[in-house]
């Protein structure tokens, strides 16, 4: 986990530089107003930039024998309140677990079902993927490339199938064979288009016939390196579906850091994962703590 913290903080030193920077100075009034306007652009949101100076201010002290704790400490322990407390889903109690990916084309889905599939099986899960997404041509082999390589199963249609139809057959075979869990990984989508959405929302509902509560979690995976148009786009599906969570990837580049606790705070959706880099042992279970610190430059 050490070596994930120390690519944790590289990918978000663009915003951990700055914030390391201002929080070490006297938090005097000026100092205050950069911090507040530094967080603002790191897509942190007004109400969790007002909070994290708040904290910072109340932690500074001229004097240094009565500081509780450090700035730094304070607003990392303000980015965590902010995230909440609930991070991976448990399984379900009925096998399998239906897991379904969504999100824009470029965000990384298919390859996450793929390090999601590995990370179960390492921990003796067996897993199945549903490659539904039919329209991307590619897709498909991209998947069962993956699954070639980490030695899972794949269940897929012809190219322009129903991806609906392709989520049935994956999920009765998951449950057919006994698997723990079945990861859809569902067609990249305008999230402005309502039809495609809805076709989504035909996913859902026939995936529940299959394997009755069903879909079990709906997992929405961003880039992180888009910012404050991650907020737009979960928003969106989360009204088109109801989101379970938020995988975030591409935090290992030039991630400004903020975007996924505005999200969480405003549709009260946990981050469940997040991807530093493009091994399947890259993507790791989101911790509240490590990510807070890793913002602000502190050591794990």
């Amino acid at each position: 986990m050490a070596g994930f913290f120390e690519r944790l903080k590289a990918g978000l030193s663009r915003t951990a530089d700055a914030f390391a920077n201002l929080l070490a100075r006297p938090m005097d009034a000026a100092a205050a107003a950069e911090l507040r306007e530094r967080l603002i652009a790191a897509d942190f949101g007004p109400a969790t930039a007002e909070e994290v100076v708040a904290a910072a201010r109340a932690a500074w002290k001229t004097d240094a024998a009565l500081r509780q704790q450090t700035p730094a400490e304070a607003a990392a322990a303000s980015i965590m309140r902010a995230l909440g407390s609930e991070t991976v889903a448990g399984h379900a109690p009925a096998k399998p677990q239906v897991i379904m990916l969504l999100g824009v084309n470029g965000a990384g889905k298919t390859t996450t079902a793929a390090k999601l599939a590995w990370r179960w099986r390492e921990e003796g899960k067996t897993c199945l993927l549903g490659a539904c997404d039919t329209f991307r041509a590619a897709a498909g082999e991209q998947l069962s490339a993956w699954a070639g390589r980490l030695g899972v199963e794949v269940v897929g249609g012809a190219p322009g199938a129903d991806p609906a139809a392709v989520a049935f057959d994956a999920v009765k075979a998951g449950v057919a064979r006994g698997a723990d869990a079945v990861i859809l990984d569902t067609a990249g989508r305008l999230h402005t288009k309502a039809h495609l959405l809805e076709e989504l929302r035909k996913v859902v509902r026939v995936t529940a016939k299959a394997h009755p509560g069903a879909p079990h979690e709906k997992w929405l995976v961003l880039d992180g390196s888009l910012g404050a148009n991650s907020i737009e786009q979960a928003r969106i599906f989360h009204e088109a579906v109801g989101l379970t969570g938020l995988i975030v990837t591409t935090l290992d580049g030039t991630a400004r850091g903020g975007a996924l606790v505005a999200v969480v705070r405003e549709l009260g959706v946990p981050v469940r994962f997040i991807g530093v880099g493009e091994q399947p042992a890259d993507l790791q279970p989101f911790d509240a703590r490590a990510y807070a610190r890793s913002v602000v430059g502190l050591a794990e």
